[in-house]
């Protein structure tokens, strides 16, 4: 089991996240990208203020849920969402899924590859 939180240390993060729900400029979400909590960043990628460039740094988290709200954010750009898909079939998990989804959603139509039609050919 892991160590118990102090109080300050819970205080310090219940702070973080109000934080990453209220940055509303790029620089206010800057500590996001680094914040040790997956949690945190994930909130920060929901963010409706997010900015496009803003999610594509979001995008490269190690962390699949942090890629799904990216994914899944409106704000996202297309270039950033097709990013998100995996050439690969054996490395196709619910991250390439939510990008389709959304994709389908906007009218893009996929290939028998399981990758757009506009670029399977490429």
């Amino acid at each position: 089991m892991g160590k118990r939180k102090t109080p300050e240390e819970r205080a310090a993060e219940e702070a973080r996240y109000i934080l990453a729900q209220g940055a509303c400029t790029d620089d206010e979400f800057e500590p996001f990208f680094t914040d040790s909590h997956q949690a945190i960043r994930n909130t920060a990628a929901m963010n409706p203020d997010a900015s496009p460039a803003v999610l594509a740094r979001f995008a490269q988290d190690r962390f699949w849920s942090v890629r799904v709200a990216v994914a899944e954010h409106p704000s996202t750009s297309r270039e950033t969402v097709l990013g998100l898909l995996e050439e690969s079939p054996a490395r196709r998990g619910v991250v390439h899924h939510a990008a389709r989804e959304r994709l389908e959603r906007e009218g893009v139509k996929f290939g028998e590859d399981g990758l757009p039609e506009a670029a399977a050919g490429q």
